[in-house]
């Protein structure tokens, strides 16, 4: 998958339509539009790169930014306890081929159905 035919990159380029929570000259968040959870929030940022395993050592600093959004995303949700997920690859549940970290929480207790 291209840069041009990546849902994420239309998204950031504000060419499709999301319901974005955040926004930054390096990523976007938005709510999922098939949430797993109360809160869930996908961070992804406006370079296209496919996955975690694609990632570059120039790249390395975009993980750190996307789980920085995703604690401010946290704190103005005033979530108690959330899970942070990176998919990876089609084995790993990965669906849209573009980095994305999942915010997940809202729980009113500790959900059965995620591993932790």
């Amino acid at each position: 998958m291209t840069a041009k035919e990546c849902i994420f990159c239309e998204i950031a380029a504000g060419r499709a339509p999301a319901s974005v929570e955040y926004e930054d000259e390096r990523a976007i968040a938005f709510s999922d539009i098939n949430p797993a959870a109360p809160v869930h929030i996908l961070i992804v940022p406006k370079k296209h790169i496919a996955s975690i395993a694609d990632l570059s050592a120039e790249d390395e600093p975009i993980v750190g930014h996307l789980v920085s959004v995703a604690k401010k995303l946290a704190e103005n949700r005033q979530l108690e306890g959330y899970k942070l997920i990176f998919n990876v690859g089609e084995k790993g549940g990965q669906v849209v081929f573009h980095l994305h970290l999942h915010l997940l929480g809202g729980w009113d207790k500790k959900p059965q159905n995620l591993p932790g």
